[in-house]
């Protein structure tokens, strides 16, 4: 099948270097010129481990292809799938969906033959609609199905995501493009992937559901968390003694700084919004949101309290910026906010990341970036773990405590065990854990 990708961002990008390995021709489109030169060239614009070695092999055996002009894939594909940006809109939360429209304008134009329309992209219940009636007044002639079929990738496992996927969703009632989409995704038949079916809206309420469902769980851990420090308990205990329960699971139930990243905070506000204009407002969710904004913030008073609560004129080392490992984005990082709140009250702040340090540079002032994890602990007087990138899990401890100025080491995902850091000399600090 031929399948035309508008945008080769995160979801763009993963997508269509997956499709192309299923076996169809993909052509990955997107308005920045020089991304499309990057990518036409060998260069990958995101770190997603295995992501280069995938494109790689799928350019060269001419099924996947780069562009920044939609005419001719657009004329040849059987899907067209949309995969741009929908940030938080400034003001008012809602998701920001002018990306969306243009490129269904464009797309529009350009079609011919049935062609199957498909939203990838995160979307307000309602937004099929709105692009299918975009499409039918610039073209209506056009023999068209406008489908919904969110992604669920994580960040820094996406490959695995797209092609073991736990389900695939697809949101249409049109016949021909059930059929279609059956085509398309066929080579999970051979895993047995369940396929779901539905409604266009149903289908763009399940992927905010689901985000905001796994938000709910993480805020849930930490907030059990900072009940167990009140009550001398063991989170990690906690969230194993439930885990274990298969009616709760035990994945998103590590306590630590605060949910980040390009969709749980954008995709809960854009469900807040959605449901106070339907007249139907989801707490629970408000909740959240509101406790996690306030968590990330509070990390700060959590590293100023591991050294009496002074920071003013201290330098504070950080380890890991972005907010997961395994990955270059530093979007709604719990980092964004605990760095200036750190700064706010006097603190110097130098930084390592292994992936992040690019793009944390734009966004974080003041901060002095370091080469390792070393440099960022050297004359520290506090050292914070924000990100648990696995080499941070095997530090040489010894080495640290010797360039720090103070051994105090505050760790915001509880990588390391108090009883053998307390051995090793260090004053330190977890998360929802009691004192050795």
């Amino acid at each position: 099948m031929h399948v035309a990708m508008i945008g080769t961002g995160y979801v763009g990008l993963v997508s269509g270097a997956c499709f192309a390995d299923f076996g169809h021709t993909v052509t990955c489109i997107d308005k920045d010129a020089s991304k499309i030169e990057r990518l036409q060239t060998g260069g990958i614009p995101i770190y997603e481990p295995g992501l280069d070695l995938l494109v790689a092999q799928n350019v060269k055996a001419g099924r996947l292809f780069f562009s920044t002009d939609a005419s001719q894939a657009v004329r040849e594909a059987d899907a067209v799938f949309i995969a741009v940006g929908t940030p938080s809109r400034r003001g008012d939360g809602h998701a920001d969906l002018s990306y969306v429209y243009a490129a269904a304008e464009e797309v529009a134009a350009f079609l011919d033959g049935f062609t199957v329309v498909v939203t990838k992209s995160t979307v307000p219940v309602g937004t099929g609609d709105e692009i299918e009636a975009i499409m039918k007044r610039v073209r209506p002639d056009a023999d068209l199905a406008v489908v919904s079929n969110p992604e669920f990738l994580r960040e820094g496992a996406a490959i695995e995501d797209f092609k073991r996927p736990d389900r695939v969703v697809v949101g249409t009632t049109d016949l021909r493009a059930q059929a279609l989409m059956r085509e398309l995704y066929r080579p999970l038949y051979l895993n047995e992937t369940p396929i779901v079916f539905t409604n266009r809206r149903t289908s763009e309420l399940i992927k905010y559901a689901a985000n905001a469902f796994l938000a709910m769980k993480i805020t849930f851990i930490n907030e059990m968390a900072t009940l167990c420090e009140a009550v001398d308990a063991d989170v990690q205990q906690v969230a194993r003694g439930i885990g274990l329960d298969k009616r709760i699971g035990n994945k998103f139930l590590n306590a630590g700084p605060g949910y980040g990243g390009s969709c749980f905070p954008k995709d809960t506000l854009a469900l807040v919004r959605t449901a106070r204009e339907a007249g139907a407002p989801v707490e629970l969710i408000e909740t959240t949101v509101r406790i996690n904004d306030a968590r990330k913030k509070a990390m700060a008073v959590k590293v100023g309290a591991a050294i009496t609560g002074d920071l003013n004129g201290k330098t504070v080392g950080v380890l890991g910026l972005t907010f997961k490992p395994n990955t270059d984005d530093m979007r709604d990082a719990p980092a964004l906010d605990i760095v200036p709140a750190l700064q706010a009250q006097g603190a110097r702040v130098q930084a390592f990341d292994p992936e992040g340090g690019h793009e944390a540079r734009q966004l974080l002032r003041d901060v002095d970036f370091k080469d390792d994890p070393y440099g960022a602990a050297e004359g520290a007087d506090v050292l914070v773990i924000i990100t648990e990138w696995d080499q941070f899990r095997a530090l040489d401890l010894d080495r640290i405590k010797l360039l720090m100025k103070a051994p105090v080491l505050v760790d915001l995902r509880n990588i390391y065990k108090p009883d053998d850091m307390r051995a090793r000399g260090f004053a330190y600090t977890s998360v929802g854990r009691p004192p050795a």
